[in-house]
């Protein structure tokens, strides 16, 4: 179970404008370290995205943070509390979309809504919140499909709809948007950006996408390739929110930006080709 450990009032009043706090995290997976000396600190109401190569531990952070595993070696505080054995209140939307398959759409977020308000609503109270969820992904024509029956993206905007239904204000997204057209991806983009400007809920987001991250985040950070990974950096995005899309993608600003962080990420790439280059020369005698 989550315990809160005892600290002093300076220590507590500075944890407490804090949702997150990742302290000298190691983790290895089967020998493997996979992530190394990780530190990181996340405001309420944040919008942080994860980014950086393949490879690099983002979605096994997201994984920690979750309390889906656990690290080998640190400590993570979640609302001031440290995590454990227990998983904090929260919503996922993973890439795999996760949906019970023996479940409708439908069936799916009112199971989910069940978990939330228990017994406060009737059976058809759920089925109308069900409908309006989907409704704001897109998906009201889909309502009665079982995932067998849809398409990824489908399926990923049930799951998404599903995660915006269990209310938590900490909603943790690994690549939730791969799989979709870019007018859905845009339409969702906006969505969680108003869920997150309307409702406060901090959102921990993983990306490849440098543009996708841009636009969402309130900070970026970046990883090394790994293993292990390591933070490269925390980039604030200078750009006032809420952003227009069209204005900022046009200005010389933004592309210098995205110019900045490609590179704070290229060049973690390029560090690590030199490392393995010098470690093939330096094995073989060269």
């Amino acid at each position: 179970m989550a315990m809160v450990l005892n600290r002093s009032a300076e220590q507590k009043e500075i944890a407490d404008q804090n949702k997150i706090e990742v302290k000298s995290i190691y983790f290895e997976y089967d020998g493997l370290e996979i992530l190394q000396d990780i530190n990181l600190t996340i405001k309420e109401g944040e919008f942080i995205v994860f980014m950086g190569p393949s490879g690099s531990g983002k979605s096994t952070l997201l994984r920690l943070l979750i309390g889906l595993s656990r690290p080998n070696k640190g400590e993570i505080f979640v609302n001031n509390q440290l995590l454990t054995d227990s998983i904090p209140d929260c919503s996922v939307v993973f890439q795999d979309y996760s949906l019970f398959p023996w479940l409708t759409a439908k069936e799916n977020v009112i199971l989910a809504l069940r978990q939330k308000l228990k017994k406060s609503k009737t059976k058809k109270e759920l089925e109308h919140l069900a409908q309006s969820y989907l409704e704001l992904v897109q998906l009201s024509h889909a309502v009665d499909k079982y995932p067998g029956e849809m398409s990824g993206g489908m399926r990923q905007r049930a799951a998404i709809a599903r995660a915006l239904s269990i209310g938590s204000d900490l909603m943790f997204m690994d690549e939730p948007f791969g799989a979709l057209d870019p007018l859905t991806r845009i339409h969702l983009q906006n969505l969680i950006l108003q869920v997150n400007r309307e409702q406060q809920r901090t959102i921990v987001f993983v990306t490849h996408d440098a543009e996708e991250a841009i636009f969402l985040a309130d900070r970026i950070v970046m990883f090394t390739p790994g293993p292990p990974g390591r933070i490269a950096e925390v980039i604030d995005v200078p750009f006032p929110k809420p952003r227009n899309r069209k204005q900022l993608y046009q200005s010389l600003e933004f592309v210098k930006f995205r110019d900045y962080v490609l590179g704070v990420m290229n060049q973690g790439i390029f560090d690590k080709l030199e490392e393995s280059k010098e470690a093939l020369v330096d094995g073989s005698g060269i």
